[in-house]
């Protein structure tokens, strides 16, 4: 019998996340991007990380790429200018996306290459059981910061903007209404497309929980903000340094020409 809903970009492997792990919200809301959207799974190729996130390289039915540990980005973006016709999401955690992939995340940023980067941040290295990573808040005690992290987190989003992604968002793993419909945004936009996602860690970050973050959280469209000014989407991406209020939405949104298709452009 055929699977018509998003199930069927279900593999045979049921995850193995924690029970309560933020990674099945995302899980949920990019197969339900990928139905609403009417894309079949050959049309799609997802490139993966190393970590928790990256392990849905064995629970999403689609073409894969399971890279190594902060190199989702660079396959992604051969097989984008190879074959303008694929639609290609990388995959990573917060880790490697800001930490061992972190000039992959500027310059796919800076080429405007048509790939959708979404990040699974939990401010954790968590599975390896929890070490402090590149947004790790201040003071906070982890494995690896036993005496409190001293380093200021990295911002993923004002870092975005000012790399030059031409998309550039955050959604939250518990609200799968409003995430579905940025990863779908992201998906559709052609250029790169940068969603940084909020994503409890309920094994090792009890500070930053689901009820934490609906505490802080605010939605930007209903507060009818306009995504097309850079200088206020750079305001919005520190609000939370700024104020302790985190918006969710599209923070920015840019048509311009891609990486490939200037490249492809010029070769014809």
């Amino acid at each position: 019998m055929a699977v018509l809903g998003p199930e069927k970009f279900n593999t045979k492997v049921m995850p193995t996340w924690c029970p309560g792990c933020g990674n099945f919200g995302i899980w949920g809301a990019i197969k339900k991007a990928l139905f609403d959207l009417g894309l079949e799974r050959h049309q799609v190729l997802m490139t993966y990380d190393i970590g928790c996130f990256g392990n849905g390289a064995n629970f999403f039915k689609t073409y894969g790429f399971h890279s190594l540990h902060g190199r989702a980005l660079p396959p992604a973006l051969g097989a984008k200018i190879f074959n303008r016709k694929l639609t290609v999401i990388a995959l990573a955690g917060d880790g490697g996306a800001y930490g061992e992939g972190l000039q992959h995340f500027i310059h796919a940023a800076r080429y405007n290459v048509d790939v959708t980067y979404l990040v699974a941040n939990n401010q954790r290295f968590s599975l390896t059981t929890g070490q402090a990573s590149p947004t790790t808040n201040k003071k906070t005690i982890t494995k690896t910061t036993p005496w409190g992290e001293t380093k200021t987190p990295l911002n993923p989003l004002a870092l975005s903007l000012e790399s030059g992604a031409s998309l550039v968002a955050r959604g939250f793993a518990g609200d799968a209404v409003q995430l579905t419909e940025i990863i779908k945004e992201a998906i559709g936009h052609k250029g790169f497309s940068h969603v940084d996602i909020l994503q409890p860690c309920v094994s090792f970050n009890p500070e930053q929980s689901y009820e934490w973050y609906r505490s802080v959280i605010y939605k930007l469209e209903e507060h009818k903000y306009s995504p097309e000014n850079k200088e206020r989407a750079l305001e919005k991406a520190w609000e939370f340094e700024a104020s302790g209020r985190m918006p969710t939405g599209i923070f920015y949104k840019e048509e311009k020409e891609s990486y490939e298709e200037e490249l492809w452009r010029i070769k014809e």
